[in-house]
């Protein structure tokens, strides 16, 4: 009895399929996958990622062309589907959905979700914290009424383990302490878990790759793709793994396999 969730930021749903992310997902026997950024419209999904590898899909599109978006793919049906965090600046950047599977004993969600990225420049930045200031106290409060596993693009490296050359990059989007702190908060006082982490204490685990330079080559990476549980989902983690025999993004996926059956 195991259940396979998979997460990846896709860099464009289009380009990872024309690098075989499809073929892939079909051999990988997931029960679910969380993607991310898959940068398409409905109409671009019609007919050709609706499903994908016998995974039915649930998505949260970005209105803006080419940008942003979220999906979750199961195989099992969803008894709901939550749609946004009923924000309307984020909400109308595509970037959570929610797959509740309940039943009489349990009540579970899988959550997909994409935080924004600072990069760019301050403004986005501040978006950024925006989001982190909405989005914590709606995993507090779904916590306090369900089990979860959110999985996506965080965009943020915790620890200096989780990046290659942290000291350089301690006044970066992605590793600054402002947002390494919301991580702490969110994964003590919040009470979530890192779930990869606690079954990977090793360093040089990386998710994203710049394609500046040679990074990937070289393995200059961050970790900014997560499993975040509840305490009680994520004592089911048995398995993980990074994909790095192909390249379907500029991120790797990464697979955890759980102790449970939807």
């Amino acid at each position: 009895m195991a259940f396979r969730l998979v997460t990846l930021n896709l860099n464009g749903i289009r380009s990872a399929a024309n690098k075989g992310f499809v073929e892939w997902a079909e051999k990988t026997a997931a029960d679910c996958i969380g993607v991310q950024e898959i940068k398409a419209q409905a109409e671009d999904l019609a007919g050709r990622f609706e499903t994908v590898a016998g995974l039915k899909g649930q998505f949260h599109l970005a209105q803006k062309k080419g940008y942003s978006g979220v999906g979750l793919y199961s195989r099992k049906k969803p008894s709901a589907v939550i749609v946004g965090l009923g924000d309307a600046e984020f909400d109308a950047e595509g970037r959570y959905v929610e797959a509740r599977f309940d039943t009489a004993r349990r009540k579970l969600s899988i959550i997909s979700c994409y935080f924004p990225s600072g990069s760019s420049g301050p403004e986005r930045q501040e978006a950024k914290f925006r989001f982190l200031a909405i989005v914590y106290p709606h995993l507090l409060q779904l916590k306090a009424q369900r089990e979860y596993i959110l999985v996506g693009d965080v965009n943020i490296a915790h620890q200096q383990i989780d990046l290659k050359n942290w000291r350089s990059n301690q006044k970066n989007s992605g590793f600054l302490p402002e947002e390494r702190d919301w991580l702490t908060k969110l994964l003590t006082e919040a009470g979530l878990v890192d779930v990869f982490r606690t079954l990977n204490p090793q360093p040089e685990q990386y998710t994203w790759w710049s394609n500046r330079g040679q990074a990937w080559a070289n393995n200059v990476g961050w970790r900014l793709d997560y499993h975040l549980a509840t305490p009680g989902v994520a004592a089911k983690a048995r398995r993980e793994s990074i994909y790095l025999d192909q390249r379907f993004s500029d991120h790797a996926p990464l697979l955890i396999d759980y102790d449970f059956s939807l």
